[in-house]
């Protein structure tokens, strides 16, 4: 259950609702997520928050599905269900199969042990990782 509010589009203050109009545009979708109707009742924040997922998952060194599978990987760890579901979603869209998405999970898995191992018996970082920066 929501902590806020999430506002219709007839509750947008006139800054908000540009935001939406660039979303629906962005994503050629009329959907607006309620993530976005929570952060609606800030526009400050709205718009600081979707001028910088726009920019971060652009196009860029990494490709737009490895950036949704980077993103799916973190909300896993974070424990945010929600964006596990929007970014699972939005990988799938962009080509993300079944199988890369298992595969996925058990990375994620795995690295979550192997931290938690590596941290409770505070291993040092070997020299050679180091010095490779």
């Amino acid at each position: 259950m929501a902590t806020v509010r999430l506002l219709s589009d007839a509750e947008l203050s006139a800054e908000a609702r540009a935001v939406f109009d660039e979303i629906r545009a962005a994503r050629g979708t009329d959907h607006v997520n309620d993530f976005w109707r929570a952060l609606a009742h800030d526009p400050v924040t709205l718009r600081r928050t979707w001028d910088s997922i726009r920019a971060v998952m652009a196009p860029g060194a990494l490709d737009p599905l490895v950036k949704e599978m980077l993103y799916v990987a973190v909300s896993i760890a974070n424990g945010c269900d929600y964006c596990i579901h929007t970014h699972a979603a939005s990988a799938r869209a962009k080509g993300m199969s079944e199988p890369q998405f298992m595969e996925l999970v058990a990375v994620v898995g795995m690295a979550s042990e192997t931290n938690r191992m590596a941290t409770a018996f505070g291993i040092e970082v070997d020299e050679r990782y180091r010095a490779q920066g």
